[in-house]
Parts: structure tokens; C-alpha cells; sequence
């Protein structure tokens, strides 16, 4: 008897293979799902990731996602769905931002200094950019501050620059993405958008409130022009 004979038909049925059962396709099935993952995680999950994991296509998954932002936009809820750095999470709104610092005792905020913002917009905007490429920009040395981009996780390497010396090259990380609310790079305001919004708030501003020039001097007729302010008189106390 041959090989092929003496199968059994149990190891025949495990030698072909299996059909994969479709995936799903309706958002309303595992919006709930997505909810309860997001809920947990503690990082954005990409929706590619919700896709393999739910066993669902990607219009399935897009469409739980749209359904599951209508919920949190409604009025009263403390809670929002966000896009960020590429994947999605649960968000408190800004309304209660004094409320949960109060709630979880935080009496400091960690605020970036002014010189580590514009460390951070020239690498943002100019990435890869080498170390003397941003100092050259700023015109001062920013070896200090970059260290703490990087105890805060905002800036990486990205390799070194083929030129002299070989240069380590910067560029910004998920969490600088995270800390700023934005998706992608793209998102970044473009220079001539920021011009141009300043120039708007310079001109609500003066039209909200002139600038005062300075006061005339009306001279009656007869009467005598005004004599200048003489200068103050030395404080005794100085010359002593």
C-alpha cells in the first residue's frame, strides 16, 4: 500500500488549505472596538494597525473612526478623538485643562524657553540640519539646548552629513508631533501663512485700539506759548 493510501482523512483535511473568512466591512460593528483600544493605548494607533488587529479593510475602519469622532463632538462630553503623528487617540478638551491639574496636583507646566522654540522651529522647518547649520541660523551656539530637545524626546539623528568632520544630522520625532497636535510635517504653518496672520493681528489690534500720537498744544490768541519743561532739578541726596 502506498503512502497516499494509508492518509487518514483527518491529515488530508489539515494539508489543504483553509479559506481566510472575509473581513469586515461595517463600521458600526467595530466602532466599539476601536473605542475601547484607543481608550487604552497610550500612544496613537495607526488605523492600518486597527485594521490587522479588528481583521477589518481600511474603509471599515476609516468609517468606525468618522462615527466614533461624531460621538465625542457632541455637547458635554470631556473627551475628544484626535489624529495625531499618525494614528488616533482619546484627548481631554482644553476647557478642562485647569480643572485635571488641579484634579492630578500638577502645579508646573512644562513649558519649552524661548530659545529652545526657535532651536526647535529651525530644526522642524529645515530638517535633516547639522548642529553648525542651526547655530549659523540663530547666530548663537545651541549645543545646550539641543541636549534638552533630546532629554524631551522633540529631536533625534537622522545620520551624519557627508562633508567635513561628518556632522550628526537632526530631525524631529513622533513626540514632537504628539506635543504639538499635528498629523504630519505637512501640517506645519507655511512662513508666508505666519506673515501674513501677523500682519492681520497687528492691523485688529490697532483698530481695535489706535495708537495714541502725541497731544497738541492749542495757543490761544494773546495768550503766551508755553514755556518749555525745565530739566529737574539734581536730587540732593544723588550729589552726596
Amino acid at each position: 500500500m502506498s503512502d497516499t493510501e494509508t492518509e487518514t482523512p483527518a491529515a488530508v483535511a489539515e494539508a489543504e488549505p483553509t479559506e481566510r473568512p472575509p473581513r469586515q466591512t461595517s463600521p458600526e460593528r467595530i466602532v466599539d472596538a476601536i473605542e475601547a483600544v484607543l481608550f487604552s493605548s497610550a500612544k496613537p494607533v495607526r488605523e492600518r494597525d486597527l485594521a490587522e488587529l479588528l481583521d477589518a479593510t481600511p474603509a471599515a475602519v476609516t468609517g468606525a473612526l468618522d462615527l466614533l469622532r461624531g460621538r465625542t463632538d457632541e455637547d458635554g462630553r470631556g473627551i475628544r478623538v484626535e489624529k495625531v503623528a499618525g494614528g488616533w487617540r482619546f484627548v481631554t478638551r482644553p476647557e478642562f485643562d485647569a480643572l485635571l491639574r488641579r484634579f492630578h496636583e500638577v502645579t508646573e507646566r512644562s513649558r519649552l524657553s524661548l530659545a529652545a522654540l526657535e532651536t526647535l522651529a529651525i530644526i522642524a522647518y529645515r530638517q535633516p540640519i547639522t548642529l553648525p547649520e542651526v547655530q549659523e541660523i540663530r547666530g548663537v551656539n545651541c549645543a545646550s539646548v539641543l541636549k534638552t530637545l533630546f532629554e524631551k524626546k522633540l529631536v533625534t539623528t537622522a545620520g551624519k552629513k557627508a562633508v567635513v568632520g561628518t556632522p550628526f544630522l537632526y530631525r524631529t520625532t513622533p513626540d514632537f508631533l504628539m506635543r504639538f497636535g499635528l498629523n504630519d510635517l505637512d501640517e506645519l504653518p507655511r512662513p508666508e501663512d505666519l506673515d501674513a496672520d501677523l500682519a492681520a493681528t497687528l492691523e485688529a489690534r490697532e483698530i481695535a485700539a489706535p495708537t495714541a500720537g502725541p497731544p497738541g498744544i492749542r495757543v490761544e490768541p494773546g495768550d503766551a506759548e508755553p514755556e518749555a519743561d525745565a530739566p529737574p532739578e539734581a536730587d540732593a541726596d544723588a550729589e552726596e
